[in-house]
């Protein structure tokens, strides 16, 4: 699987699709609306990537922010939401917007994007309100441009819910290491 692409923007081949030059070899990379708009021809770009593939074809998805990706992810266990849709979905806006729009409901922001119904955006926000209802992983911390919260994902890797490990982390100086974040957190759950 291909993790991510490094190189430079060769060509924006339509709304969605970047190439993107790596070492010599051109990525054809479908991108958000976002993405597509901030990049720039001869510009190096990073973008972590999705490959999807179909019985008739393989496609590379590109998300300038791991958030996004994650997020594209849990859009892509909905019934119903393929990849395109995804990304019409992460186009309404940044990835914490659309993760707050999911966690708190808001089936009329995710009806917006093109090519998605009011059905099938109820679905989302039913799928995945109660998964996303803890504030989106990344939110405290920047690491090379982008947002991670390895404290959050940790404590959810422990078994705690999003919720309840975002409860246990609200308060907690974000600025500490990692381990202190973990430690403080796990003192409050225990409590």
């Amino acid at each position: 699987m291909i993790a991510h692409v490094y190189g430079e923007v060769s060509d924006k081949v339509s709304p969605v699709s970047l190439v993107v030059d790596v070492g010599g070899v051109g990525y054809a990379v479908q991108v958000a609306l976002t993405d597509f708009d901030s990049a720039q021809i001869g510009q190096p770009i990073k973008l972590y990537t999705y490959h999807y593939i179909r019985e008739q074809a393989q496609e590379l998805f590109g998300f300038s922010q791991l958030a996004a990706k994650r997020l594209f992810e849990r859009l892509l266990d909905v019934q119903g939401v393929g990849p395109r849709a995804g990304l019409a979905i992460l186009s309404l806006g940044s990835p914490q917007q659309v993760w707050r729009a999911i966690a708190e409901g808001n089936y009329s922001f995710i009806q917006a994007a093109t090519g998605v119904g009011k059905r099938l955006a109820q679905r989302v926000v039913v799928d995945l309100a109660d998964k996303l209802a803890a504030p989106v992983p990344g939110g405290d911390s920047a690491v090379g441009g982008q947002t991670t919260d390895d404290a959050l994902d940790a404590l959810v890797a422990l078994g705690y819910s999003p919720p309840q490990a975002a409860a246990a982390l609200a308060g907690v100086d974000g600025n500490q290491a990692v381990a202190a974040r973990l430690k403080q957190a796990l003192g409050r759950l225990s409590s």
